[in-house]
């Protein structure tokens, strides 16, 4: 196996507004969530039958627009207890934190968190907010990760949830971030679908430390959507974003992508090489 999704909503569902929660798509073989989220080792299970070997959790603050707070930090690290070596806990810290940077070390150092998720149109700020001071503790943040050598996962592209800004999912947003924190290892998540892709594979064509990920983009249209990706892909990683909107189950979405003409090296990369690189099996010292 060895394959890594990159992108899987595993959250504190309770937390969500009704009008968010409604539109999770998952009415397949995983449909049942909630017996997910109070089992790991039933979700666990569901990686297996998928063929699926490592998951990475991605949690996040959003309690206006999603309703999630910061208890879904503590909720990842608790979960990915059940088998820290196939589980990876990203979370989360707004710019708006007393002190965000000290959080981030203290998700890093004490909970075990191995990413961190901005989500601009979700938190209603530009990534790059640090720069024109509507988000300073952004830097904090940065800057911290980079220290700690956790990447930053950053959603770009658009969002049908309600109230979500969708002009701060512009991946060209995070041009600032790659150039001021040149150490800082950053996943361009969803890779601008469907507007702005061309931006997402230009920014990870030019800064060594910047992924492209291809979570929530159908198969069907990936080689639509990115028709180079084959030319980059030791840049690219593999996601589905399940159980996100219009992503029924993660095998199904695994097939269809191992069924698209792409040859066995760069397709081994997208699901094996580079998720080791960016989500390396062990945390680092």
């Amino acid at each position: 196996m060895g394959i890594t999704d990159c992108h899987v909503h595993i959250n504190p569902l309770w937390e969500m507004h009704p009008s968010a929660r409604a539109l999770l798509g998952a009415n397949g073989p995983g449909a049942d969530i909630e017996a997910f989220l109070r089992h790991p080792d039933r979700f666990l299970r569901y990686l297996d039958a998928s063929g699926i070997d490592r998951a990475v959790l991605v949690n996040y603050v959003s309690p206006e627009v999603v309703g999630y707070t910061e208890k879904s930090n503590d909720f990842v690290a608790e979960y990915v207890r059940a088998d820290p070596e196939r589980l990876i806990a990203v979370g989360s810290v707004l710019p708006t934190h007393p002190h965000p940077g000290d959080e981030v070390r203290r998700l890093v150092d004490d909970l075990g968190i191995r990413g961190l998720k901005i989500h601009p149109p979700h938190q209603l700020f530009a990534p790059n907010g640090y720069v024109d001071g509507t988000a300073p503790g952004l830097r904090e943040i940065y800057a911290a990760c980079e220290e700690r050598a956790i990447p930053v996962i950053v959603h770009t592209g658009t969002s049908v949830f309600p109230r979500a800004r969708n002009r701060f999912g512009q991946p060209m947003l995070v041009e600032d971030v790659a150039i001021d924190f040149p150490n800082l290892t950053i996943v361009l998540a969803h890779g601008g679908r469907p507007l702005w892709t061309a931006e997402a594979m230009f920014l990870a064509r030019r800064f060594e430390r910047v992924y492209l990920e291809l979570s929530s983009t159908p198969p069907s249209k990936l080689l639509e959507y990115f028709p180079g990706v084959e030319r980059i892909a030791s840049k690219v990683l593999f996601g589905t974003d399940w159980p996100g909107p219009g992503v029924k189950d993660i095998g199904e979405n695994l097939r269809a992508f191992e069924a698209l003409p792409i040859a066995s090296e760069a397709r081994h990369r997208i699901l094996v090489g580079n998720p080791e690189r960016v989500f390396p099996r062990r945390p680092p010292s």
